[in-house]
Parts: structure tokens; sequence; C-alpha cells
């Protein structure tokens, strides 16, 4: 009998067009678009694109390391304050780290099952926001949050098309 063929579940994550924010203030920082498309039924959108932060990644990685026991979680790119080089240059680093950090996490299954880890790429929710709805404390649930986001015009094909 011929076995039935399985899609293979593919998770195709990118971090891409760093931007700078509140830039010429002391408190400019830079954010990175996340896209991520996807066939796996782990995630409730199969394509998002939000943008974050590194001190939010650094907050992701903190909360998955709590949830995750003895799986290892993979590292982020150096905090690196003192840098030898351009600025475009560590941004681009950085970038890149955040992509590999991003695409091993998305690969592993319990990793996957935190539902901060969707939240974080699937909605905008901030952080604060992110941890009131994992406690059940927002408005909505998990699943109704990043519909919401992925329904709402902010979602990634406005953006994909707003392009020149």
């Amino acid at each position: 009998a011929q076995a039935a063929f399985v899609p293979q579940e593919l998770t195709t994550v990118r971090v891409q067009d760093p931007r700078v924010q509140n830039e010429g203030s002391w408190n400019s920082y830079v954010d990175y678009k996340i896209f991520l498309h996807t066939n796996s039924k782990a995630f409730t959108a199969k394509t998002s694109c939000v943008r974050r932060r590194y001190r939010e990644f650094v907050w992701l990685r903190r909360q998955l390391q709590k949830n995750a026991g003895l799986v290892p979680v993979p590292e982020l790119p150096g905090k690196s304050t003192f840098f030898v080089g351009s600025t475009d240059e560590f941004i681009e680093k950085r970038r890149q780290g955040l992509q590999q950090f991003l695409e091993k996490v998305v690969q592993n299954v319990v990793l996957l099952s935190d539902s901060r880890l969707h939240l974080f790429l699937q909605s905008q929710l901030s952080v604060p926001e992110i941890e009131a709805c994992v406690q059940g404390q927002g408005s909505q649930t998990v699943t109704e949050a990043i519909l919401h986001y992925a329904m709402s015009n902010c979602g990634w094909v406005q953006e994909e098309e707003s392009r020149p």
C-alpha cells in the first residue's frame, strides 16, 4: 500500500528591514521586521509580520528559558556596547543573529508550545500585554489576539503592497 503523502511542515522566518525609531533622540532604538510564513499547525496565522526590537528578543529568550526546563534555548547575538565598525555593520550582524535565533526557536517543539513566542511573532502586543494575555488577564485569548492582529490592517499584506 502506498503511504499517504504528508506534506512537510515548513516555517520560514525572516528578520528584515531594520529601522531606527526616535532617530536623533537619546532613546532611539532599532527595530526589525519579523516576517513569518508557515504551513505548520502550531501557528494560528499562516503569515504574519511584526516589528520587534532587541530588548523584546532578550525578554522572549528569558521567558522561553524559564519555561523550557532542560531544553537549551538558542543564543541571541551579543549585547556588544563596544563595537568596532560602522553602526550599519553592527545592525546587520545583529539582524543575522536574531534571524538565526528565531529559525532555531521555531524548529523546537518545546519552545513552540510557549504562547509567548506566538504573541511575540504574530501580534504587535507589547511585552506587558503579552504577559497579561498569557496569564489570562488580557481582554483576549492568545488565539484571539493573533487572529485580531492578522485581520487588522497592520498585518503584513498592506506593508508588502505599499512598497514603490
